[in-house]
């Protein structure tokens, strides 16, 4: 059994008894000292939903059935077509176990100047729909509803919720990328463990009503492929690129979490954009930190003098100031750590019809923890260069301050 050296027992219980001092001094000048938690707690709030966004998009991990999941779209852009005749194809390729039509409608409903009127639409095929996504639960009569009405279709129990759907309602799409209007009936209502915002017609009627001399009936936006396992997928992936590599339309095949960024992607660079900004606002908190606490310190060197006649030691005072910044930091984190929480729950419950990766979109205890520790971090590296110079000072040029 190990014991502590005499000298760094009497340094750890003065440590212990600097405590109280340090959380006393933080409320010494409590309108700084409230000013200043606000300012980091802002900060903080913002630094949080930035963070928890970046792993919400780019480090969270599929649900079992999306890992599974492989979206081709064209190689050059989401807006360039690829031909139908692709899909007898690319159902030939080894490991490839479903595979849907998904082709984006787009079109209006109702006002789109609400936002709360977008969402997903997809043409798929009624028969393959739900082998590729076995996590949709639904009604077999609905199922065979939405496989026999030609004019059929069917919204995740999110979206239906949300909009006030019930089924049997009128849903009439307004077209603009296809120059044609889509007079839907509800015909079944399905759930989603993942929560989507979702409505799915028969491709067939689209095609039916842009004519077959329409040049655009035989050319869709994406296909779905469910593979037969996970070491499949990039086998897959690679499998049906190489197979339309030199095709006039050649393929990118890629995971549906990886899809999903691309319509984020659009933005521009995502990653680049959310960490200058967590940069400029952990700066931005490093400055409001340093002002604080030089303000403090200067007010404060007769005091240090007083300290120093009293046996207070050069470093235990170094730590008496760097503790008090850290516990305004910290408290000001948590505040911060709280709003951001609540923040990301409006900011999922709004971004998610935009982003199905933002759909997971919360303060998980890593990214809190993380936020906290950038607190406690910023608030000591603020206080150090002051904190530093106030220790070091004599005790004859202390009390000759005048504050």
């Amino acid at each position: 059994m190990h014991h502590r050296p005499p000298s760094s027992n009497l340094k750890y219980n003065l440590m212990l008894r600097f405590i109280p001092l340090m959380f006393k001094n933080t409320l010494r000048n409590r309108r700084r000292s409230v000013l200043t938690i606000g300012s980091v707690a802002v900060s903080l709030c913002i630094l949080g939903v930035l963070m928890a966004m970046y792993h919400a998009l780019f480090l969270s991990d599929p649900t079992p059935t999306q890992a599974l999941r492989l979206v081709v779209r064209h190689r050059v852009s989401l807006t360039v077509p690829m031909p139908v005749s692709y899909e007898q194809k690319i159902q030939q390729v080894p490991g490839v176990k479903e595979l849907m039509i998904w082709d984006w409608f787009g079109g209006t409903y109702k006002d789109n100047r609400d936002p709360k009127n977008f969402f997903a639409r997809f043409g798929t095929e009624p028969d393959r729909l739900f082998a590729v996504h076995p996590e949709y639960q639904i009604s077999e009569s609905e199922k065979e509803a939405f496989l026999h009405q030609r004019t059929g279709a069917v919204s995740s129990s999110t979206l239906a919720q949300k909009m006030g759907f019930k089924l049997g309602d009128r849903i009439t799409l307004l077209g603009d990328i296809y120059p044609v209007n889509l007079e839907l009936k509800l015909v079944g209502i399905f759930d989603d463990p993942d929560s989507s915002d979702v409505l799915y017609y028969n491709r067939q009627y689209l095609r039916e009503a842009l004519g077959a001399g329409n040049p655009r009936a035989d050319m869709l936006c994406c296909f779905q492929i469910q593979a037969a396992s996970a070491e499949d997928v990039p086998r897959v992936a690679k499998a049906v690129d190489a197979l339309f590599d030199n095709a006039p339309a050649p393929t990118r095949t890629e995971s549906e979490s990886a899809f999903q960024l691309s319509f984020v992607g659009m933005l521009g660079n995502l990653k680049l954009f959310l960490m200058a900004i967590c940069g400029a606002v952990a700066f931005t908190i490093l400055l409001v930190t340093a002002n604080t606490i030089s303000m403090s310190v200067r007010e404060r060197i007769r005091e240090v003098g007083i300290m120093k006649t009293l046996g207070f030691t050069p470093d235990a005072i170094l730590s008496i100031i760097l503790g008090e910044s850290a516990v305004i930091s910290l408290i000001g984190g948590v505040i911060g750590c709280l709003l951001a929480a609540f923040l990301c729950i409006g900011v999922r419950n709004l971004a998610g019809n935009f982003s199905q990766g933002l759909k997971v979109l919360s303060l998980t205890p890593p990214v809190a923890l993380l936020c906290l520790g950038i607190a406690v971090l910023i608030g000591v590296v603020s206080s150090l260069v002051p904190a530093w110079g106030a220790s070091r000072t004599s005790i004859l040029e202390s009390l000759r301050t005048t504050g």
